[in-house]
């Protein structure tokens, strides 16, 4: 199979949650000398990303996201385990801390950045779900974390994110972190409203802002 096709198999099987052809396109990557990274990034990201998209205009229902983000995790734990079999060592870009905020008990987006976000370099550091500001500034103090991301899916616990943001300007440590925020009811306006760094609306594009607000600081 050519690199396209491949690419649009790894697509597929995360649209119809089929991990059997998750795993097929995974191996034809090694056959033909493909860098998986690629592949989850390309194939397998965009396929959550668009289906994503299509839970927000409520055109597929929660259980069928939920079995997509199962064959999606599968995926990065088997990308993880192959690069570290290879021997293979991913540039290290930084340290982050993820957590789905207090309050909210959604972390299926949470996890996916987490997942895609170490296979591409960053050293992650997943507190969970239910995470009180607090914690998450603690935390990230002491991992000598980069980054701080949250992400909030109700908008009842967006103002824990608010909170972070305020915490951190009280205790004089704002500019040590770049904050970046997301989540279903979170926007660029609301980032821009609290403070924070950054505001991403999928895996991909955490992974590429969180690259490029590093890249951006270390200048």
């Amino acid at each position: 199979m050519s690199r396209e096709e491949i690419i649009k198999a790894a697509f597929e099987s995360i649209i119809e949650a089929d991990e059997d052809i998750a795993m097929q396109a995974l191996d034809q990557c090694a056959e033909i000398g493909m860098d998986p990274v690629e592949l989850l990034t390309e194939g397998f990201s965009a396929g959550i990303n668009e289906l994503g998209e299509q839970f927000g205009r409520g055109e597929i229902f929660l259980p069928e996201l939920i079995f997509a983000t199962q064959v999606m995790k599968a995926v990065t734990t088997r990308v993880e385990d192959d690069l570290l079999k290879s021997g293979r060592t991913v540039e290290q870009k930084g340290r982050i801390v993820m957590a789905t905020v207090e309050g909210d008990v959604h972390d299926i987006g949470k996890g996916i950045c987490c997942s895609l976000l170490k296979t591409t370099g960053f050293e992650v550091f997943d507190l969970g779900r239910e995470v009180p500001a607090e914690t998450i500034i603690e935390k990230a103090i002491e991992h000598n974390a980069d980054i701080i991301g949250t992400s909030a899916l109700l908008t009842t616990t967006m103002v824990v994110q608010q909170q972070l943001e305020e915490i951190l300007k009280e205790r004089g440590i704002r500019d040590k972190f770049i904050t970046m925020v997301g989540g279903a009811p979170i926007t660029q306006k609301w980032a821009n409203k609290i403070g924070a760094d950054a505001y991403s609306e999928d895996a991909s594009e955490c992974c590429r802002m969180a690259k490029k607000l590093l890249d951006d600081r270390q200048q």
